[in-house]
């Protein structure tokens, strides 16, 4: 009891910071492709951070026996300040555009029709929670893969470590990408690419080579890396749509509900991976696993992940904004911008006459 409440407090006190951050990115820039690039280097960090995480508690509380128990909070007063940091130099060193401050706020009920109606935002929508489910999945099957499957048990940190350390390095990749062909051609390849190499990666066995198995774990990272970059590029975007239409900027309704569908991700994806254990016959903690459970795991890591990565990769053929789209929809607002600056201007001077 005191653990889930402790957790609905964090998550809950995560989710009040986290939103507002997220929905910096269409104010920071309207560029297409600055917009990536500033994803990317958000994604670095995120990415760089899971890694921290990943490896500094087991430094700093080693066994998580009873007698390490007074090592926990130790952990939890440093990550604590660390993760303050950051959230401080964001707040100190940004400011928010004026000229949208300065728009009439909608309603809720304005912003959810806003968000509905937004054909972009929708689809983008749909690719982000396809791709997180995706991820979501791998990562909760990870364990259970190298442990039953693969028998590599102990070298699980160093493979790992190949996926994650691959995908920060991947970051520029998939920017450049960005810039060459376009937010949804590069999220087509990229994802296409991962969705493949899972399928390659459940063909290897517990005699298949170290060395294979971590070139196969260097490509994944660089398809993982695309699944962390290019859905949150493409959601600002629909912002501009959005204030092209109806007038308004709704972006907190839209960073808002793309919080909720990251809850959403990890509240099917991880209870669907128990539940095909589950019902596959997985034995917990068991040394050796029935064929069956073995094959739900495998599924588990190729064919459904792949084939959500490829129900994304169709949402993204239809998603609407093109660079040259986004581009002449930023065009047509700067001069309605500037006309009604000019309208403002010239009542505020028939005033003071």
């Amino acid at each position: 009891i005191y653990y889930a409440i402790a957790y609905v407090l964090y998550d809950a006190a995560a989710t009040l910071v986290y939103m507002p951050y997220f929905a910096l990115t269409p104010e920071l820039t309207s560029d297409y492709d600055e917009r990536t690039a500033l994803t990317s280097y958000r994604m670095f960090f995120s990415i760089f951070g899971s890694l921290v995480a990943f490896t500094v508690p087991l430094l700093i509380v080693g066994a998580f026996t009873p007698e390490n128990a007074p090592r926990v909070l130790t952990m939890g007063v440093i990550f604590g300040i660390a993760a303050a940091l950051p959230l401080l130099l964001a707040f100190f060193g940004t400011r928010e555009r004026q000229e949208f401050m300065a728009q009439e706020q909608p309603s809720l009920r304005q912003s959810l029709r806003a968000a509905k109606e937004n054909r972009p935002f929708v689809f983008g929508m749909a690719i982000f929670l396809l791709t997180n489910v995706a991820v979501e999945i791998v990562q909760a099957t990870l364990l259970f893969f190298i442990k039953y499957w693969a028998q590599r048990e102990s070298e699980s940190d160093l493979i790992m470590a190949a996926i994650f350390v691959t995908a920060i390095l991947a970051l520029p990749l998939w920017a450049w990408a960005s810039r060459r062909w376009g937010k949804r051609f590069a999220y087509a390849g990229g994802i296409g690419f991962w969705a493949l190499v899972q399928i390659v990666l459940i063909t290897v066995t517990a005699s298949t080579g170290m060395g294979l198995i971590l070139f196969l774990c260097v490509l994944a990272g660089i398809g993982v890396s695309a699944a962390h970059v290019l859905p949150w590029a493409i959601i600002p975007d629909a912002v501009e749509w959005d204030e092209w239409k109806t007038g308004r900027r709704h972006e907190g309704m839209f960073y808002s509900l793309t919080t909720l569908v990251r809850k959403v991700a990890t509240s099917v994806a991880i209870p669907l991976a128990l539940l095909v254990l589950e019902v596959t016959g997985y034995v917990p903690n068991a040394v050796q696993q029935p064929p069956s459970a073995l094959l739900g795991i495998r599924v588990m890591m190729g064919p459904i992940p792949a084939g959500l990565l490829c129900a994304g990769i169709v949402f993204a053929f239809l998603y609407p904004l093109s660079r040259e789209t986004h581009a002449q929809i930023v065009k047509e607002l700067e001069t309605r911008r500037a006309s009604q600056h000019r309208e403002v201007n010239r009542e505020a001077n028939r005033e003071v006459k």
